[in-house]
C-alpha cells in the first residue's frame, strides 16, 4: 500500500501530537496516561417525528478531562462526524482551555445530521430532543457540561438548547449558563459570534510583536505588509478575514466548499460578505479569478495561510506544494501529524489550533461568568469611568489654557461598555497565552509552537491533577 493511502484518522493525528509533546517534556507518567484517554463518551439514539414520519438520529458527547468544571466544547451538526472525531475534538478542547487559562475541562459533541435538509421547525424539534437526551444523562448543565456553537450550529440552536434546559430544570437559577454562544437577547454576550475569528487576528498581531520570531519565519515587515489566503468563509473564516481586513491586511485568496477566488492585489472583504449573502456563493466576485477546486488555493504563493475550514486539509498529498511562510490554524486540526512534521522540516512556522482558535472559548468563558453572576459586564463601572474622565478634563482646563482636541476628550470621558470589555479581555488572553508559549518554547528547547503550546497546557493540567488529586 502506498504510504499516502494509509491516512491516519483525526483522532490518531491528535494522539500522535500529544504523545510527541509528552515525550519532549517532563510529565508525570501517570498523568500522561490520564491525558491520553477520554474520561467519558455517550452515544444517544433518539426518534423524532418529522412530517408524519419517524426518523432516528445519532449523537455523541465526549468529555476528555474534567479536572476543571464545567467542561466546555461545541456541538457540531454534520454528516462528517463519528465518535472518534468527537473524542479528538474533546481532547483538543482540554488543551485549548489550558493554553489560554480558561478554567474549564474539555468536551465536544456532535449530531449526525445534514441541517440543510430540514426546515426551521423540524430542526428545532431535533435539537431540543438531542438536548433533552444529554440533559437527562448529566451531559449538559451550567455546572458540569456547557456546549457552544460549532460547525453546522449557531446562536439559534444554542437558544433552542437553553429553552430545552429551562423546561427540564426550571429551579436552576443559572439556567442561562447551560450553553454559550446564545443570542444576545437571551443571555448571550456581544462579541461571542466574532470571537474565534478575532482571536485568530489577535494571535497574528501578538506574533508580529516579537521581531525575533518574525525573522525566523522569513517574513519581513508588519502584519499589514503580508499577503494572506484564508480557506473557509464560514463564521471563523469570515470573522478572521473581516478583522484582518479592517486592520489593513491584504487578503488575496478566499476558499469555500464550492471553489475559491483569488486576486493578488487584494479582495474587499466587506463587499465580499455582502456578495455572498446576496448570491449564496463567493464565486464570480468582481475583480477576482475563480479557482475550481478550493483545496488548490492552499498551494498558492502567499505569506500567511489561514486554514479555517475542517480538519486534515493539509496532508502528505499536498504538503510539498505549500508555499506560505506562516500558517495560522483557525480550524481544528487542519494539518495532519505527518504533514506537520514535514512543514517543520521545511522551516514553515505554524501557529497551532489549540492557541490560534481559542478566542471562542475565551469569550464563552466571559459569557458563562456573565450568566452565573447575573450582571452585565461594565454595568457597575461605566458611569464611574465617564465621571472620572470628566474630572480629569476639568483638572486639565484648570491647570492649562490649552484646549484639548475633541477626539482626546471623547476618549477620556468614555466609559467601557460590555463589548469593549470583551474585546479587551480577548486581546489580553491571546497576548498572555502567546507569551507563555514562548516561555515554554525556550525553557524546554522546543523547535515549534505546537509542541510549546502543548507543553504549556500539559504542565498546567499536570499541576491541577497532582495538587487536587486524580
Amino acid at each position: 500500500m502506498n504510504k499516502l493511502d494509509k491516512k491516519p484518522t483525526f483522532l490518531e493525528n491528535v494522539d500522535m501530537m500529544i504523545n510527541q509533546a509528552i515525550d519532549r517534556i517532563d510529565i508525570d507518567p501517570n498523568i500522561a496516561k490520564i491525558l491520553k484517554i477520554c474520561r467519558s463518551v455517550i452515544q444517544v439514539k433518539f426518534p423524532v417525528k418529522i412530517k408524519g414520519k419517524i426518523e432516528i438520529f445519532y449523537g455523541w458527547r465526549a468529555v476528555h478531562s474534567n479536572h476543571r468544571l464545567p467542561v466546555k466544547g461545541g456541538l457540531r451538526f454534520s454528516l462528517n462526524v463519528d465518535q472518534k472525531e468527537v473524542e479528538a475534538l474533546a481532547s483538543l478542547m482540554t488543551f485549548k482551555c489550558a493554553v489560554v487559562d480558561v478554567p474549564f475541562g474539555g468536551a465536544k459533541g456532535a449530531l449526525l445530521i445534514d441541517p440543510n435538509k430540514y426546515d426551521e421547525e423540524s430542526l428545532e424539534k431535533i435539537t431540543k430532543k438531542f438536548a433533552r437526551e444529554l440533559i437527562r444523562k448529566g451531559f449538559l448543565s451550567p455546572a458540569r457540561d456547557v456546549p457552544a456553537p460549532d460547525v453546522g450550529t449557531s446562536p439559534r440552536e444554542m437558544g433552542w438548547i437553553l429553552d430545552a434546559y429551562k423546561s427540564l430544570r426550571p429551579e436552576d437559577i443559572n439556567h442561562m449558563a447551560c450553553v454559550t454562544g446564545k443570542p444576545v437577547e437571551h443571555g448571550g454576550i456581544k462579541g461571542r459570534l466574532e470571537a474565534t475569528g478575532r482571536g485568530v487576528h489577535e494571535a497574528l498581531k501578538e506574533f508580529f510583536r516579537h521581531p525575533e520570531e518574525v525573522k525566523k519565519s522569513g517574513l519581513n515587515g508588519e502584519l499589514n505588509n503580508q499577503k494572506i489566503i484564508i480557506q473557509g468563509f464560514g463564521n471563523v473564516g469570515l470573522n478572521s478575514a473581516k478583522s484582518l481586513y479592517k486592520d489593513g491586511a491584504t487578503i488575496i485568496g478566499i476558499a469555500e466548499i464550492d471553489g475559491a477566488i483569488f486576486n493578488d492585489s487584494g479582495i474587499n472583504i466587506i463587499d465580499l460578505e455582502k456578495y455572498k449573502i446576496e448570491n449564496n456563493t463567493i464565486l464570480n466576485f468582481p475583480n477576482t479569478k475563480n479557482i475550481t477546486s478550493s483545496n488548490d488555493i492552499l498551494t498558492y504563493q502567499c505569506d500567511i495561510l489561514i486554514p479555517a475550514a475542517l480538519e486534515n486539509t493539509i496532508t502528505l498529498k499536498n504538503v510539498d506544494s505549500i508555499k506560505a511562510k506562516l500558517i495560522c490554524e483557525a480550524a481544528n486540526g487542519p494539518i495532519s501529524y505527518r504533514a506537520d512534521n514535514k512543514l517543520n522540516e521545511k522551516g514553515i512556522i505554524i501557529i497551532p489550533d489549540i492557541y490560534a482558535n481559542a478566542g471562542g472559548v475565551a469569550v464563552s468563558y466571559f459569557e458563562w461568568i456573565r450568566n452565573t453572576s447575573h450582571i452585565r459586564m461594565g454595568r457597575l463601572s461605566k458611569r464611574y469611568e465617564e465621571n472620572r474622565g470628566n474630572t480629569i478634563i476639568k483638572a486639565i482646563k484648570f491647570l492649562s489654557k490649552e484646549t484639548l482636541p475633541q477626539t482626546i476628550i471623547d476618549k477620556l470621558v468614555y466609559g467601557a461598555n460590555e463589548e469593549d470589555i470583551v474585546v479587551s479581555g480577548l486581546e489580553d488572553t491571546m497576548r498572555m497565552a502567546f507569551q507563555e508559549i514562548l516561555e515554554c518554547k525556550k525553557k524546554y528547547k522546543l523547535d515549534n509552537y505546537r509542541m510549546a503550546a502543548y507543553a504549556s497546557a500539559l504542565k498546567k493540567i499536570e499541576k491541577s491533577y497532582l495538587e487536587l488529586g486524580i
